[in-house]
């Protein structure tokens, strides 16, 4: 066998014992930044549609064989027995805040929070100081991250409504991030005629921000001035996202261009990504499967996120609809702020929260209850989101792909501790939540990067390579495309 196509055909159901003596061995194992041939021995490798005991081999950053003899030669050999091997983490969808907002979080920071969390790659949205509208501007920022992160980085371009030629000139982007709705300078695009021109003038997948604008502000009028933070989800209610979701997938559908819905928010929106023609792709972020109105009592402006939270109906609608395959992609919408900024009082208070080191650990915790697979979680943070944007090299652990991987230890319980959150803002809205099931190791083109609550890494990682030829997620689910290295 030399694919996960074809280990595919074999499943395996294992009860995964707590074995100290095998703890101890693996948690307290040498930590070699980088041995150029590393075998990983017994793991339970998790694909999008199996679960394989078997041997994984990686040289010079490279996976050389998913079943490779246990007696294989190798500078390093590590023994998982009782441990779940992933593929890294793709998060399609965060902020990131360099250049211009590094009080919040910084390219440095925030790859340290993703590595933590098992992220090895991270896509980060425009509206940083000054939004990246153009390739200078990108290439700015690529700059940066090739000397402090320590994740694999992509970086979208965000349209105005007068960046057109930027838009169509733009390369080594995954798409281009349209704000309808929620945004600040000129990143907000609302007219129809320059989203018109927008989806029919370029060829570039797009993803965007959907809540209608004109919604919005009406709902803030009648609301007034005695506005608190549990009328946020009055101000950008259901029917702006459900208005702005359909408006833009039917651009999408009149245009036959491929369109990504970020941050699903209500279950009436499940209905209109249904329609994908092999077109649309959508995604779910875990505050919106883990927060409703009912919240804010409790958490308050913590949990103020634009798209707002929403009913607990539409909390249930979302993550059934997750499960049952009609969202294909988990991202985080990392949008971390101070506990200062956000605790001023409404509207005043920012929205946005941290994420991405804790929502792997939040889904492996809902495997450990049943409520979805170790496969499941694959497809949605590795494969699908690999796929979507056509990255090349990265969200499986196949022959050829590159060796950003993640060892997860699904017994171990842990609780969040503010304290302990790698990202700057130092703060989670799931803290003194206890889960179960985390990453120990996380390893980034074979390079140990984090190892059991330590970041180890030694240099930056790489910049990402994208191939929209391959057509997207709906092109390659059925192995029509390939997204192996040239």
């Amino acid at each position: 066998m030399d694919s996960t196509r074809e280990l595919a055909q074999i499943v395996v159901k294992v009860q995964l014992p707590v074995a100290e003596r095998k703890l101890s061995a693996i948690y307290l194992i040498s930590e070699v930044p980088m041995a150029r041939c590393l075998l990983i021995r017994n793991a339970m490798v998790v694909c999008p549609k199996a679960t394989v005991k078997t041997n994984v081999l990686i040289d010079n950053g490279i996976i050389a064989s998913i079943d490779a003899p246990s007696t294989s030669q190798a500078d390093e050999v590590l023994d998982a027995e009782g441990f779940l091997l992933f593929p890294g983490l793709v998060d399609d969808q965060v902020h990131f805040r360099e250049p211009g907002l590094t009080h919040k979080e910084d390219l440095l920071t925030a790859s340290q929070a993703c590595v933590a969390g098992g992220v090895t790659s991270f896509l980060e949205m425009p509206n940083t100081k000054p939004a990246a509208i153009n390739q200078e501007l990108i290439e700015q920022k690529y700059q940066i991250a090739s000397t402090k992160s320590i994740a694999n980085y992509g970086f979208y371009i965000g349209a105005t409504a007068h960046n057109m030629e930027d838009l169509k000139r733009a390369t080594g982007v995954p798409g281009i991030k349209i704000f309808i709705g929620s945004s600040t300078g000129d990143l907000l695009v609302d007219e129809q005629d320059a989203l018109e021109r927008i989806f029919a003038e370029t060829t570039l997948p797009i993803c965007a921000h959907c809540e209608d604008e004109t919604t919005v502000l009406a709902n803030a009028a009648a609301i007034g001035e005695a506005a608190t933070v549990a009328d946020h989800s009055r101000i950008r209610d259901h029917r702006a996202a459900w208005i702005s979701t359909k408006r833009t997938i039917d651009l999408a559908h009149r245009h036959s261009h491929r369109f990504h819905v970020l941050h699903l928010s209500t279950a009436a929106e499940l209905e209109l990504v249904a329609d994908h023609r092999n077109l649309i792709t959508c995604e779910l972020c875990p505050h919106h499967w883990e927060f409703c109105v009912d919240d804010y009592a409790r958490l308050g402006s913590l949990i103020q996120m634009n798209p707002s939270i929403k009913n607990r109906e539409d909390t249930v609608g979302l993550w059934n609809g997750l499960v049952a395959g009609k969202i294909q992609v988990v991202a985080t919408d990392h949008a971390p702020h101070t506990l200062e900024e956000k605790r001023q009082p409404y509207p005043k208070s920012p929205s946005g929260l941290p994420a991405v080191e804790n929502y792997f650990a939040l889904l492996l915790d809902r495997a450990s209850r049943g409520d979805c697979t170790w496969n499941q979680i694959a497809s949605w943070t590795s494969d699908a989101p690999a796929r979507v944007w056509g990255i090349v090299g990265k969200g499986r652990i196949e022959v050829g792909y590159d060796a950003d991987l993640v060892l997860v230890d699904p017994n171990m319980e842990r609780t969040i501790r503010n304290e302990n959150q790698f990202t700057k803002s130092k703060w989670s809205p799931w803290a003194g939540r206890t889960l179960r099931g985390w990453p120990v190791k996380t390893w980034v083109g074979g390079h140990l990067t984090y190892n059991t609550g330590r970041i180890v890494a030694e240099k930056p990682a790489s910049r990402l390579q994208f191939d929209p030829s391959l057509g997207g997620y709906w092109a390659t689910e059925h192995g029509t495309g390939t997204l192996s290295k040239n």
